[in-house]
């Protein structure tokens, strides 16, 4: 299977980012194959991919392998009660891509490291007027709710957007890029 498309909005940070993780590793939450993994593993950093799906992380596992990238893979289904294997201000950057669960908004931004980066970027309600993505509301995104999830965290780039992949389908998309202060 080629590889999968990297967010434009993952590349617009991929500076702060490689800063970021020189606080701390970077975790890849809700990872699926890695391929936002393997990008920040391929850019320096150490990285831990989480995902519930066995089949993905070991996938993940033999590409991260394969180009010898750094990137450990854990095994956790948030959504049936599993806790994020990180003590608070542990990691330099947190990676969300295509996946809401609002319940882990507050430990997410509780893992950051002091200056530690968020990059969050998923779907927002206007997905549903599509054949294709999540049609649930309780995994789409209101009108400006990104932000308001991470009160705690200083914005950096806020953007709602359609866009379109390389297969020219189209996407409702929230991105953000927030920091946690000094403390």
């Amino acid at each position: 299977m080629p590889p999968a498309e990297i967010s434009p909005f993952f590349a617009a940070h991929a500076t702060a980012l490689r800063a970021a993780a020189e606080l701390g590793p970077v975790l890849d939450l809700a990872c699926g194959r890695g391929r936002h993994a393997l990008a920040a593993a391929a850019a320096g950093a150490r990285v831990v991919a989480l995902d519930r799906s066995i089949p993905f992380l070991e996938e993940l596992r033999r590409d991260a392998a394969a180009r010898s990238l750094p990137v450990a893979c854990v095994r956790a289904d948030l959504e049936g009660g599993a806790q994020i294997p990180f003590a608070s201000a542990r990691l330099g950057a947190v990676l969300v891509f295509r996946y809401l669960w609002r319940p882990l908004s507050e430990p997410l931004a509780d893992l950051l490291r002091a200056g530690g980066l968020l990059l969050y970027e998923t779907f927002t309600i206007h997905q549903r007027d599509l054949p294709h993505g999540p049609g649930n509301a309780a995994f789409l995104l209101d009108d400006g709710e990104l932000p308001k999830l991470f009160p705690e965290l200083e914005v950096v780039d806020f953007r709602e957007e359609a866009r379109e992949d390389a297969d020219g389908r189209r996407w409702h998309l929230a991105s953000l890029a927030a920091r946690r202060p000094a403390r």
